[in-house]
């Protein structure tokens, strides 16, 4: 199953006292979780279950041996993430008596709905906080700033991304390093990676496992991170550790844990490799003054497409990735730039599945035809290697973005990648580097694209990004929509203009490190408005799902499966040409 995926049993005493008390949450609020929620079997109807597979005929001997020690090591990451998004998630289901709301605090990694704008779907659970269980219930964001501000090596300590803050007996904040409180499981994962390490033929894999096993026992993960950018010619690759800052909404300082275990498609990966060499040439193109484009990407970094073969942690949280970008460490980027992997095999999945249905209900009738595969998957391409462009650290002393723009940070990233995704496309097309793309595809394809991301809510930072962009494309007529049918079509050139004015917007914020900006332009477009839930809710009202569940694991990953599921479904080969 998902969620917790090795069931530790609660000693007896301690089950009898849970259900004797139906179950306090990790703030001692009471949980009433006898019977299912009214709406949990509408709730699990959200999803759409998809098979993991991929061809192991491309692994050698020694790889299908890695590949089960690789999601062993993965699998660790769940019950790490389970304490940093409630607390104890095995108390929680233990006393969870309905199946269909079990299943779904195993999705959710909690009582709160990830798709539902984190909405508790347990009976006295209370609000999310903010911070997760990153922070101790009742801390505010002045207490903490003032404990942080009281000398530089308890604030380093506070705001590192890998501590948990919590109070000692006196009340007074405390920080423990990830690798001391989740210390069974980061060991049980480093012991895989190890074995693991053993066997690769590959030496740069080999030594990024070995490193990433010691990084999880020391916390220290730059060495590791920069092995990781290292590798050129592996097939089997993981992602594992604490990484994303989505999770802490307080502040945005803290990693959760996360996996993926991947397998390398090698020659999609070559056609995609020559587009990181456009970037210091489009950097240089950005619609904002030089100040605010200082820095040139390198262009060492990889472009490469992927079968995931088991997602756990945050990665596995409701809503699934489609591609990554990584890793996130500043320092890294600019002395070796970033990896981005799209994650086909999930891609194809959410296109197939949600996109489709979705267009042939909100999409005009004279633009479903140019929404496509290809468009989808460079979209979302392009959206990573965004990531490379604009500015890391504000111009006027504040800091890194990420550090001034604190718990706005992730959202703002989100859209800046989105929206200058769709810039490289449009320049590397009209300057013949890209000539098979069809820009009109690709925007409405990128509108359909919305309307399928915003089902998630506006409550993380994805969510506000992608209800901004709407609204502010719609502000300036970038589409419109058809009252009767209740369909929505682009105006390509208003969208081209739309899309510039909204990158400059980002990228002064970006560069201003302005916070009180960040925040006034995400309560003002952040928000799904009344006229656009309408119209999702007929989606759900058709039965489209919102997102997938995943059949992972060694028990799918057999010769059989792999080659039914190749055959089966659709070729891979259809985007990024």
């Amino acid at each position: 199953m998902l969620g917790i995926t090795t069931r530790r049993l609660l000693p007896a005493l301690a089950l009898l006292a849970v259900v004797a008390t139906a179950c306090r949450g990790n703030d001692g609020g009471a949980m009433n979780t006898g019977g299912s929620a009214p709406d949990v079997h509408d709730r699990l109807a959200q999803y759409t279950t998809v098979r993991l597979t991929t061809d192991l005929g491309t692994l050698s001997e020694h790889e299908r041996q890695m590949l089960p020690l690789l999601i062993d090591a993965a699998r660790e990451m769940d019950p790490i993430f389970w304490q940093q998004a409630y607390g104890n998630g095995d108390s929680l289901l233990a006393a969870i008596d309905d199946s269909a709301t079990r299943r779904y605090a195993e999705i959710n990694y909690g009582p709160w709905d990830r798709l539902h704008g984190d909405e508790p779907f347990l009976a006295g659970v209370g609000a999310k906080p903010a911070g997760a269980n990153f922070y101790p219930r009742g801390m505010t964001r002045e207490e903490f700033d003032s404990a942080a501000a009281a000398s530089s090596d308890s604030g380093a300590a506070l705001r590192s991304l890998y501590t948990l803050v919590r109070r000692d007996s006196a009340g007074k904040l405390t920080t423990t390093p990830y690798h001391v409180a989740y210390a069974a499981a980061n060991d049980s994962a480093a012991a895989s990676l190890r074995a693991a390490a053993r066997l690769a033929d590959d030496p740069a894999l080999r030594h990024y496992l070995e490193l990433r096993a010691q990084a999880l026992l020391s916390d220290d993960y730059r060495a590791s991170d920069l092995a990781w950018m290292d590798m050129k010619n592996n097939t089997l690759d993981i992602v594992i550790g604490p990484i994303e800052t989505y999770e802490d909404a307080l502040f945005g300082y803290k990693a959760a844990n996360e996996a993926y275990v991947l397998v390398k498609d090698k020659d999609w990966s070559r056609r995609l490799a020559r587009y990181i060499s456009f970037l210091p040439s489009l950097q240089k193109g950005l619609p904002v003054p030089a100040a605010y484009k200082p820095q040139l990407p390198g262009t060492s970094s990889d472009l490469n497409a992927y079968d995931v073969v088991y997602y756990a942690g945050q990665a596995n949280a409701g809503a699934k990735t489609i591609a990554i970008n990584l890793p996130n460490d500043e320092t890294v980027q600019r002395d070796k730039g970033t990896r981005r992997l799209q994650l086909k095999n999930a891609m194809r999945a959410k296109f197939d599945k949600i996109l489709i249905p979705i267009v042939n209900v909100l999409i005009g009738q004279d633009q479903r035809q140019d929404v496509k595969f290809d468009a989808f998957f460079a979209n979302t391409m392009f959206h990573e290697v965004a990531h490379g462009l604009g500015i890391k650290n504000t111009i006027n002393g504040k800091g890194t973005v990420r550090a001034a723009l604190r718990d706005q940070a992730s959202a703002l990233e989100e859209e800046k990648a989105d929206v200058l995704g769709l810039y490289m496309i449009d320049t590397l097309h009209a300057r013949g580097d890209l000539p098979e793309a069809d820009i009109r595809s690709n925007y409405i394809t990128f509108l359909a694209g919305i309307l399928r991301s915003v089902r998630f809510g506006a409550s993380d930072a994805h969510g506000k990004a992608n209800m901004a962009t709407f609204n502010f494309l719609q502000q300036r007529g970038a589409f419109t929509r058809d009252s009767a049918a209740g369909t929505y079509s682009v105006n390509v050139d208003k969208m081209r203009t739309a899309l510039t004015a909204l990158a400059e917007k980002i990228l002064r914020l970006q560069g201003d490190g302005d916070y009180q900006g960040v925040s006034a332009f995400y309560q003002e477009l952040g928000r799904i408005p009344p006229e656009l839930q309408a119209d999702l809710d007929r989606l759900s009202t058709a039965g489209i799902p919102v997102d997938i569940l995943f059949e992972q694991g060694m028990s799918v990953l057999t010769p059989e499966s792999a080659s039914e599921s190749a055959s089966a479904q659709p070729a891979a080969g259809g985007g990024g040409r």
